[in-house]
């Protein structure tokens, strides 16, 4: 498992976490930028993602749903705030409804990733930010943390193909 670090602070309303990955900024930045590669590991095994738009550009937005184990899908949605290429991605992240629309465009977290080259590849930080406890609190009790160290953790098979 590639995931290092899993903290949250409620104070600070935040949720990071830290994954070493074999593999340099430039590989690492693809699992982003294709969204392919993307829906092999956004979600936890038992939900995966399908991603069915993917405007990876300042102001492009995703669309994408998890599908679980019973056939249930969690529609969600990306909207790209920032992009510095290989080096930090910024996007805000909410529910969606059946058709991809927000079903409450102000209720979504901030998430900025970046990039760090090590001497080993890369640590990819991934820190949440959350707009009130409210929300941290409703997203870390729908299993959010857990759910995402399971999704970081099959990052490393897909680095394995190259």
């Amino acid at each position: 498992m590639t995931v290092t670090t899993s903290t949250t602070d409620a104070e600070a309303l935040t949720l990071t976490i830290a994954t070493e990955l074999a593999a340099a900024p430039e590989r690492a930045w693809q699992l982003w930028a294709d969204p392919r590669q993307l829906e092999r590991w956004w979600g936890p095994p038992t939900y995966p993602a399908t991603f069915h738009r993917h405007e990876f550009e300042v102001g492009g937005q995703s669309r994408y749903y998890m599908t679980g184990p019973a056939g249930d899908r969690s529609h969600a949605w990306f909207r790209f705030t920032a992009i510095d290429e290989r080096h930090r991605l910024d996007f805000d992240d909410g529910f969606s409804d059946n058709a991809g629309e927000p079903i409450d465009p102000n209720d979504h977290a901030h998430i900025t990733v970046t990039f760090e080259p090590t001497d080993a590849g890369t640590r990819m930080t991934v820190l949440t930010q959350f707009s009130s406890s409210e929300q941290l609190e409703r997203l870390i009790a729908m299993g959010m943390q857990e759910g995402m160290a399971e999704a970081m953790g099959q990052i490393d098979a897909i680095l394995a193909e190259g």
